[in-house]
């Protein structure tokens, strides 16, 4: 169990109030809820650093399954077993994902837009925000592929019901928070929406996690990804 601080491993708190706080790696100073519990704080930049390396990877891909394609991520040395990472890595396996399954989209113009979106949602969103930036970010999938904008009509509502639709299922979950379980879902989600309102069929396959070992508040069976559960 060393998935807590970055910097020592030690559990991490959440306060009530923001406090103004120095990034351990970086020293920036911000104010923040989320330390440990030795004082460490990490701002979101450097805890995603390496997060560029997945255009490559994407842009290599050949995969229709945003699953899959999401996996090889979560193995990839920047990614931890909880972070904001995830708030990009969902929407950049399914827009490669969607890509390949035969989505009309310029797939490196779309990687670098939702890199610049899904960075701007910062960790601690499902708890403190309400929304998961998981699910966040099917909805910023679906955007991009349709266009949407604050002006839109129809592009506007889907990425509403996407997002609202993958936020609905990792609520029926409940928390604690894990990031993979909730990507899971809301990739999941999303690959059942876009083959509804896009026509576009992405692949899809039964998700067995791997991570347990690392997430000191894995809920077990109550996952629906859990070993013990197939």
């Amino acid at each position: 169990m060393t998935e807590e601080c970055l910097i020592c491993k030690a559990p991490l708190e959440y306060l009530e109030t923001d406090e103004l706080m120095e990034c351990a790696i970086c020293h920036k100073k911000e104010n923040s809820k989320t330390r440990c519990t030795e004082g460490h704080y990490v701002c979101n930049e450097c805890h995603t650093a390496g997060l560029d390396s997945i255009k490559g990877l994407c842009l290599r891909e050949r995969s229709r399954n945003p699953v899959e394609i999401i996996e090889k991520m979560m193995a990839m040395p920047f990614c931890h077993m909880h972070g904001p990472e995830h708030h990009v890595m969902v929407g950049a396996a399914l827009l490669t994902a969607y890509k390949n399954a035969g989505g009309d989209i310029d797939l490196k113009s779309a990687l670098a837009e939702m890199m610049n979106r899904g960075r701007s949602v910062p960790g601690g969103a499902c708890g403190f925000w309400g929304a998961c930036g998981a699910g966040i970010s099917s909805g910023m999938f679906v955007s991009i592929i349709s266009k949407s904008t604050p002006l839109a009509r129809e592009p506007f509502a889907l990425s509403h019901r996407m997002t609202a639709g993958a936020l609905g299922k990792i609520g029926e979950i409940g928390g604690p928070r894990c990031c993979k379980r909730d990507s899971f879902i809301s990739i999941l989600s999303a690959t059942e929406f876009v083959k509804e309102n896009f026509g576009v069929e992405m692949e899809s396959a039964e998700i067995v996690c791997s991570y347990s070992a690392r997430n000191n508040q894995c809920i077990g069976i109550d996952c629906p990804f859990s070993k013990e559960d197939t």
